[in-house]
């Protein structure tokens, strides 16, 4: 009888998938991708962006997409940035002389994932298109000293965070809160947050409420920002890890020329 069952079982399961070879191997790089970094920023930043740079090294083993690492956006237009098909920001802004150019990108249909403070925007910063691009309100309050936090997977069903655990812990890290939160904006999709139970959080900066999304996508435009980036812990957490694989993937695979792991 169980001999039964389990044959049953497995001919379902066989006839559930679909025909032919499961592995769509590459035959040339997929994609090309831009990766930018400060090595001027502050030390806890280039720390978390040279160890970036290393994954995402170690993510392009046998060639599978090219990518080009640099520390300035000096001289790119937007022809220059249309070859990536997504622009990875580590703790990295560009100038103001080369904010058009990245916004006529995006606006495009051009991809980006930011790190932490690639998205700090004030009263100071002058750019308020990043605000309406990250869909929330200028930096708000932080805790300090870096420390782990618990966090809650807000979109069980979204491709980024559907093979992670319902909620996990990730390294220390500094995090921002956002005023207005990018919750509020209908545009955004926010993916994972801060839980409340870490409140207070903080030793030296303690926060004290409120909502605090982290990583989250603006549906108007083909990116993702995470708000982790921040000292040399960043990539000590395989969940962590899987999560930047994904919304890496997910950013490249919605590209407006077609998903290049389809073909």
């Amino acid at each position: 009888m169980f001999i039964a069952l389990a044959l049953i079982l497995t001919a379902l399961t066989t006839a559930a998938q679909p025909e032919g070879y499961p592995a769509n191997y590459a035959r040339a790089p997929r994609f090309d991708a831009l990766i930018c970094y400060d090595p001027h920023a502050e030390e806890a930043h280039v720390q978390f962006d040279r160890q970036a740079l290393s994954f995402f090294h170690k993510l392009s083993y046998g060639e599978g997409f090219r990518y080009r690492v640099v520390t300035s956006m000096h001289g790119m237009t937007a022809d220059t940035l249309r070859q990536y098909s997504v622009v990875v920001w580590l703790n990295f802004s560009c100038s103001p002389a080369e904010r058009q150019a990245f916004e006529q990108y995006m606006r495009e249909g051009g991809g980006w994932i930011g790190f932490h403070a690639s998205a700090y925007n004030d009263a100071r910063t002058g750019w308020p298109w990043l605000n309406e691009f990250l869909g929330c309100g200028p930096f708000l309050c932080n805790n300090w000293p870096p420390q782990p936090a618990l966090v809650e997977c807000d979109r069980a069903d979204h491709p980024v965070t559907r093979s992670l655990p319902a909620s996990f812990v990730c390294p220390a890290s500094e995090f921002y809160q956002w005023n207005p939160s990018p919750r509020l904006d209908d545009s955004v999709d926010v993916l994972v947050s801060l839980s409340p139970k870490n409140y207070p959080f903080g030793l030296k900066d303690v926060v004290r409420w409120g909502d605090f999304p982290i990583v989250w996508t603006n549906r108007d435009y083909r990116m993702v920002y995470l708000n982790m980036g921040h000292g040399d812990e960043g990539f000590i957490d395989a969940t962590q890890n899987l999560l930047f694989v994904n919304a890496f993937r997910w950013v490249v695979s919605r590209d407006p020329q077609g998903d290049p792991f389809m073909k």
